[in-house]
């Protein structure tokens, strides 16, 4: 059954904040802006520069600041790293819970809403420099593994939600992998199709080609269909 224009359509182009800080208790103090300041300009470093510039005197030049001031703040880097990734995601979870709860919308359309979001964004420089330089990092740094972890999971939160109401039917595992592999499948057009990358260009038709083919897997998807002894349920030859 081809899907219609008002379950693949946008309703608009919303761009996710770099960082996103939480409500201060009693109020927005010099020393709040500090350290807002101080995540900013790590953020900008490790962009442009990489994670392996992102030292606590870089940060404090940046800032023009002394290194004292700097770790009055922020103890270590790794300090800095978790409350920097903490914000990052955080920007991203304020667009995604207000496209997941969309009211009046189907969950095919708050579907589409999501992941267009995070196809567009990839065609940002922070998130094409920002997230491979963190898959590289977590592949031989245990914090940085156990941050980007933390990160992904609370991303995929909204998707598993969604799904959830799409299938209500499939079991808590089936409803992860399906959002473990939407996620995955978005994520990995960083590399072809991110800021400066050969396919940029293409991103809108890769969008249409993406949402179409996740609102169809999460409709017909069979978590029986592939496993040993089942592949001839689905046609699929040895």
């Amino acid at each position: 059954m081809p899907h219609s224009r008002a379950e693949t359509r946008r309703f608009k182009t919303i761009t996710v904040a770099d960082l996103a800080f939480p409500k201060r208790e009693g109020g927005y103090t010099k020393g709040h802006a500090t350290r807002e300041q101080i995540l900013h300009a790590a953020l900008v470093i490790l962009i442009k520069e990489g994670y392996t510039a992102l030292s606590m005197r870089r940060v404090a030049a940046a800032c023009d600041m002394k290194l004292g001031n700097l770790t009055y703040h922020f103890r270590t880097r790794e300090d800095l790293v978790r409350e920097l990734l903490d914000a990052v995601i955080r920007a991203y979870e304020i667009e995604f819970e207000g496209l997941a709860r969309m009211p009046g919308a189907p969950p095919e359309k708050r579907l589409a809403e999501i992941c267009g979001l995070v196809l567009e964004d990839i065609t940002t420089q922070k998130t094409t420099r920002l997230f491979p330089e963190l898959w590289a990092l977590a592949n031989h740094d245990e914090f940085v593994f156990d941050r980007v972890q933390e990160l992904y999971a609370r991303a995929r939160a909204p998707l598993i939600e969604i799904i959830r109401e799409m299938r209500p039917e499939l079991s808590q595992p089936s409803i992860e992998a399906l959002a473990v592999f939407i996620s995955a499948s978005m994520e990995g057009m960083t590399m072809f199709a991110g800021s400066d990358k050969p396919f940029s260009a293409q991103m809108p038709v890769f969008e249409s080609i993406a949402i179409q083919s996740f609102i169809h897997i999460v409709r017909s998807f069979d978590p029986e269909i592939g496993l040993p002894g089942q592949r001839e349920k689905a046609g699929v030859e040895r």
